[in-house]
């Protein structure tokens, strides 16, 4: 029997149904390893071939093979359209200039329909605008050991390192450089990409360009953190740039890497950024009505304190002291004309620790109108049981009727009356 012949190339589709594909052992397990997948496991009904389902991360990654010298790049399609997943990224970035701008959007993903070459551009198209006015420059600290005198000499390390001897000598001073880590984190997001599968050879030169234009920038060292940076008058411009190369860099180092194995690529996390767009779009929303939207604000079910809670939004009265209502994004689709039970739960016990009459669920995708759910047993027998919520935001829809569904929700919740405290 002749050996199985691995693919270069694996394409699957977000929360698509399993595929089978034919896969070495080896290359089979290095899929699995990765971590991207949902699953990978061997084909109970075919030899030689293996069950890959790809869960809700999308994008490309090459993925090393023990034992051989091809990687197998791996690309996973999302189901949202690529100009709309890239209106959600621009809203988890910076939600609040996102919002002024509508649907227009503020990441610039040009007329490519997949993700990777999309990213590219728009990198690429921030970069060229945060360096228009030209590189960046600051100061930065430097300890080093020269032949003349700059700067203040380190007495204790003199002494340490060359007592007795002069010179060189060790100094200290302010450097006046574009080695600052705006420019730094600029540059490891381009060599990232420039990394990747699927870049087109126009955008391709032009991040070549870019990573010229930051030469005097040292490279990241890969697995160490990334440069700290303050926004500031000064770096203004820079701010888009930074924002989208810091999603690249986080998204080019996913936490699931295990051991020697090695990953060259880039996944967005659509569970992360339909959170992300939800919660922006939503606080900006009611930032109208004077409420004040808190996410991941942390409570706790129990009186002990021992179990917590960490609903992703609650909407809080213009005091910033009293719960109004609680919001919960899920992304999922209706199935089956119901969405799961476990969620409903999920948000009885939010409602129940917060004192409130009523909760939210935002999902991705649903039937018009969602679904209203009033739970029996009110303590209170003059008053109606806690609702729940369920509304379907069609990701489909044009971005200006997406923004629309949350201003129609942000003044619904701005009329929401707290209950009392029991």
């Amino acid at each position: 029997m002749s050996p199985v012949q691995s693919p270069a190339d694996v394409t699957l589709r977000e929360h698509a149904p399993a595929c089978s594909l034919p896969l070495d052992a080896a290359a089979g397990q290095a899929l699995a390893a990765s971590g991207v997948l949902e699953s990978a496991v061997p084909d109970p009904y075919r030899a030689g071939r293996w069950l890959l389902r790809a869960g809700s991360r999308v994008g490309a990654v090459r993925i090393a093979v023990p034992g051989s010298r091809h990687p197998i790049t791996l690309r996973i399609v999302p189901k949202t359209p690529v100009h709309r997943l890239f209106f959600l990224l621009g809203f988890s970035l910076d939600p609040a200039r996102a919002w002024r701008q509508g649907k227009e959007g503020t990441v610039d993903a040009g007329s490519y329909d997949d993700v990777v070459p999309a990213l590219a551009h728009a990198v690429e198209r921030q970069i060229d605008a945060a360096l228009r006015q030209g590189v960046l420059q600051g100061y930065r600290r430097v300890e080093e050991a020269a032949l003349v005198v700059r700067g203040r000499i380190r007495e204790a390390e003199q002494i340490r390192r060359h007592f007795g001897r002069t010179p060189p000598m060790e100094i200290a001073y302010d450097a006046y450089t574009a080695d600052t880590p705006e420019n730094r984190i600029l540059r490891a997001a381009a060599e990232s990409l420039l990394r990747l599968p699927d870049v087109p050879g126009e955008v391709r030169r032009r991040l070549a360009h870019q990573r010229v234009r930051l030469v005097d920038a040292e490279p990241l060292v890969r697995g160490h953190p990334r440069p700290a940076w303050q926004p500031s008058r000064l770096n203004a411009r820079y701010q888009p740039a930074l924002r989208l190369a810091e999603a690249v860099l986080g998204g080019s180092s996913p936490e699931h890497r295990p051991g020697d194995l090695r990953l060259d690529g880039f996944l967005f996390d659509m569970n992360a950024l339909f959170e992300d767009f939800v919660t922006g779009a939503l606080r900006e929303a009611l930032r109208e009505h004077g409420l004040v939207a808190r996410p991941q604000d942390s409570h706790h079910l129990d009186v002990a304190g021992r179990i917590g809670i960490r609903p992703d939004v609650v909407v809080h009265a213009p005091d910033g002291r009293t719960p109004v209502a609680v919001v919960d994004a899920k992304y999922k689709t209706e199935k089956t004309g119901a969405y799961p039970t476990a969620d409903l739960y999920q948000m009885l016990a939010y409602c129940t620790a917060l004192g409130l009459d009523e909760g939210h669920l935002v999902y991705a995708a649903g039937r018009a109108g969602g679904h209203v759910h009033e739970v029996r047993g009110s303590t209170d027998p003059g008053r109606r049981g806690i609702l729940l919520h369920q509304h379907a935001l069609d990701l489909d829809r044009a971005s200006g009727e997406l923004l629309g569904a949350f201003r129609d929700l942000a003044a619904r919740l701005a009329g929401a009356p707290a209950r009392p405290a029991p």
